[in-house]
């Protein structure tokens, strides 16, 4: 498995798609970090507002997992991988899907170290409480862990869509239509999704859940989603 997953990041880290993530990402962080910190100069920040500011930026990195795995199927690059392997293909997606979470994970550590050098000394001027080196660090962590899981996340459901253009607008829709409209209508149904656990572990501020219990429905929709992608990898065929 560790020889899978090898091949797979090898493939994931030399392609130009994930520079251009990894560009975004950061171009995004400061750009959260200065919309969130700048304006209204005086007004009191409260600690998970601080710490929203602060949170990474994981859902960019479900949408490079999705472009990734999605790919596969594009290019008709699947099955000689599968056959090159020599293993099934259910257990080249699970290396897929460790990969990506390899590749997200540095995406992620890449646009945290970036939001922390520019928001902390932004976030020192602030009013309203203090927010902590402990909290940084959850901050910080919990923005690698959401990415890698994401990541996972994301490659499973590049897998059962295997489209990239349907894939990538059908998330695009959640994020931004559908995920507005839920939190309208209630914050706890958004803490359960995997977007809202995400952002959640990330250091976005939850409604009902903790951190920790954000990071379990994480997993849990982490799991579900790539069982489901490799029980229909093994049952179809992937030329």
């Amino acid at each position: 498995m560790t020889t899978l997953i090898r091949g797979e990041l090898i493939k994931a880290i030399t392609t130009r798609t994930i520079f251009a993530y990894a560009a975004m990402a950061v171009v995004l962080a400061v750009g959260q970090v200065l919309a969130s910190l700048l304006p209204g100069w005086g007004d009191l920040m409260s600690q998970d507002d601080k710490k929203e500011a602060l949170g990474g930026l994981p859902l960019l990195v479900l949408l490079l997992a999705i472009v990734g795995a999605a790919g596969e199927y594009r290019h008709r690059t699947a099955a000689p991988a599968a056959l090159v392997a020599g293993r099934d293909a259910g257990r080249l997606l699970v290396a897929r899907a460790g990969a990506y979470a390899v590749a997200g994970a540095a995406v992620a550590a890449l646009a945290t170290v970036i939001t922390l050098a520019v928001g902390l000394p932004l976030l020192a001027d602030r009013p309203g409480p203090v927010v902590s080196a402990g909290d940084v660090a959850l901050i910080a962590g919990g923005s690698l862990v959401a990415a890698a899981l994401l990541a996972v996340f994301g490659v499973a459901l590049g897998a059962l869509v295997r489209n990239q253009v349907a894939a990538v607008t059908g998330t695009l829709i959640v994020i931004f239509v559908v995920l507005p409209l839920v939190q309208a209508l209630s914050g706890t149904i958004l803490d359960v999704t995997p977007f809202g656990a995400a952002q959640g572990v990330a250091g976005a501020g939850l409604t009902t859940l903790s951190t920790g219990a954000a990071a379990v429905v994480l997993v849990s929709w982490t799991l579900v989603a790539l069982v489901a992608a490799v029980v229909g990898e093994r049952r179809r065929d992937i030329a």
